[in-house]
């Protein structure tokens, strides 16, 4: 929950009512999302 909480700035009581396979979803999200603001720069 600290994933999602802290990358799309929610509350735990947004996240309470949500089951563990929605969790886990916004939790992949999260993830990709942080992995590709913070990626490396491509050079030419």
């Amino acid at each position: 929950m600290a994933d999602v909480a802290m990358l799309f700035h929610w509350t735990p009581q947004a996240m309470a009512p949500m089951d563990l396979s929605e969790l886990m979803h916004w939790r992949h999200l999260a993830v990709e999302r942080h992995n590709a603001m913070n990626a490396p720069e491509k050079t030419r």
